[in-house]
This record gives structure tokens, sequence and C-alpha cells, in this order.
């Protein structure tokens, strides 16, 4: 159900009392205590598949598979995403998960920043292969991956977006 006027308009305010309380200045920021993304893991319902996918289509190199520690016979694998980041994903054989479902507390969607070339190349990729997607801005591609979850592929920098430094 649509947000009437009125609770947008509240939303906003909640927001802006947020921003002003919580929101500092870059220079007044601390430095963050971690380094980065370490790998995001994702589920994936076939290993081929999502490999064919994210190598494949989207050109992430995949760098390693082992068995996942914490399922037997379940595989943990990485894919490159730049700048020292990986995406990993689990399949977990047995268990019927069911399709992918957005819920409080899951993943709304993944955004990996590429360099305008590379992404006008993956957005290729992706008409080539027939992905369905929803261009924004002239900067980003929404599309679903083989599992149903939400992945952007954005050109803007890192630390950025749309014109606006994120960190």
């Amino acid at each position: 159900m649509p947000l009437s006027d009125d609770q947008v308009a509240e939303l906003a305010a909640a927001r802006d009392r947020l921003r002003a309380s919580a929101l500092r200045a870059k220079a007044d920021r601390p430095v963050s205590p971690a380094r980065g993304i370490h790998h995001t893991a994702l589920l994936s319902g076939d290993v081929r598949r999502t490999v064919e996918f994210y190598q494949g289509i989207l050109g992430f190199p995949l760098t390693e598979m082992f068995e996942n520690r914490d399922y037997r016979g379940s595989t943990h694998f990485f894919f490159d995403v730049g700048n020292g980041n990986a995406v990993a994903f689990f399949d977990l054989p047995g268990l019927d998960l069911g399709p992918y479902a957005e819920v409080l507390g899951g993943l709304h969607h993944l955004a990996i920043s590429m360099e305008t070339g590379q992404w006008l190349a993956a957005r290729a990729r992706l008409d080539a292969a027939g992905v369905d997607y929803l261009e924004e801005s002239g900067t980003s591609v929404y599309f679903k991956d083989p599992d149903g979850a939400r992945i952007e592929l954005i050109a803007d920098p890192l630390g950025e977006m749309y014109g606006e430094v994120v960190v």
C-alpha cells in the first residue's frame, strides 16, 4: 500500500532529525576500524549455474571453491569483484529453501561498482544472455541473478552515488 503524502512528510522529517543528530561532516568523522567488506555470502541453488552467470555473464573471476565448514557437502565459492572484495556463495544441498524472498533483515540488493567501459560491456553481455534488467540514471542496471537475488551494477566510482559522495 503506497504511503500518504502526510506519511512521506513524517518520514522525511524523521530522516532529517536523524541526519542532524547522527551524520557528521567528513572532517569530523572518525576513521572506520574496518578494512572493507571481506565477502558477502549469498545462496546458490545450483553451483554450475551460478558460476556460469557470475563469471560467464558478469565477468567476475571465480577465485576459490571448497566445502563449507558449516554444512557437510555444501560448496563455498568466491568471485573477485575488484579492489580485494569478493562475493561468495553457499549451496545447501538437501535443504528445501524455497524461492528467494526479500524479508526484513535480508538482502535488498548488492551493488557492485564497475568502470564505465566494463559496465557497458557487462550490460551488453546481459543483453546477449537475455537477462531482463532495469536501467536507472544511465549508470545503474538492476537485475536478478539465477536464484532471484537483486544485483546492481553501477558505473559510479566507489564511494559515490549519482554524483554524491557517500563515503
